[in-house]
């Protein structure tokens, strides 16, 4: 098994499909993750709560209630 290679590309959505803004060689079937953006008028600070809440949400799913606690030298570089 390989490692999976991901690239970020720019496109945009022309009303029948998905369009690419820069050629880039892609084979069939291949597999994609599409991430839509907010609509131009949203503004950054709303964007950005969005963001905010969706990592508290990921987060919460990762880590329980039963999860230990962990100490908060976890993580941290050691003295050298």
């Amino acid at each position: 098994m390989t490692g999976m290679n991901a690239v970020t590309l720019k496109a945009h959505y022309d009303g029948k499909q998905i369009c690419l803004d820069e050629p880039y060689p892609l084979r069939p079937d291949s597999q994609l993750v599409v991430t839509v953006l907010s609509e131009p008028n949203e503004t950054l600070d709303e964007d950005r709560q969005a963001w905010y809440a969706l990592g508290r949400h990921s987060l919460a799913r990762a880590y329980g209630a039963d999860e230990p606690d962990y100490s908060d030298c976890i993580g941290k570089r050691p003295p050298e």
